[in-house]
């Protein structure tokens, strides 16, 4: 039987946070593997995948609270930028890192501040918000200064991210009722 590691920063935890830890660092990871494969001039597969990843902030931020959500953010982020690191390229999983860092802890306190409001709008426009970071700071990090058509990529990964927070409205719509109200 092995024994908990004392102040190991998963002790504690409640269940959703680590199920939401996990499923943050499988959508990295995932997203920065799919972003080196274009769909064409505007788009990356990873463009298509890393959206999900506001939802399960926005989730776990309407479920936690904001502070459950930043350890979640924090725990998910190292493991997952050094996977990225190896499993993607360096440059890739570094500018994924800076960029993901940045835009969650910003979705993060703009949805705090909006909770109140109609169930809609914290969602929507946090997730906005941080999607129009997310993409200028990865795009410019990641493919600065190499062939890739980073900027048209960049404008279509930000219209794809716009749609999908729209989108992701209905999930996040229909798991809030089984969720804890934070």
């Amino acid at each position: 039987m092995a024994l908990p590691v004392i102040g190991h920063p998963l002790m504690g935890l409640p269940r959703g946070i680590l199920l939401a830890t996990m499923a943050m660092i499988g959508l990295i990871l995932a997203s920065n593997i799919t972003v080196q494969y274009p769909i064409n001039d505007w788009l990356t597969f990873g463009a298509l995948l890393f959206p999900v990843c506001f939802l399960v902030t926005d989730l776990t931020n309407r479920s936690f609270g904001a502070s459950a959500t930043r350890k979640m953010v924090l725990l998910s982020f190292p493991v997952a930028i050094v996977l990225s690191m190896i499993l993607a390229t360096p440059r890739i999983g570094l500018a994924s890192g800076i960029a993901f860092l940045v835009s969650q802890m910003l979705d993060v306190s703009v949805f705090d501040k909006l909770r109140r409001g109609s169930w809609w709008q914290a969602p929507l426009i946090s997730s906005i918000l941080a999607s129009a970071v997310d993409t200028a700071l990865f795009f410019s990090l990641a493919f600065y200064a190499t062939p890739v058509p980073w900027i048209t990529l960049g404008i279509g990964d930000f219209g794809v991210k716009v749609a999908l927070a729209l989108a992701m409205l209905i999930p996040f719509r229909l798991l809030m009722p089984r969720l804890k109200s934070a």
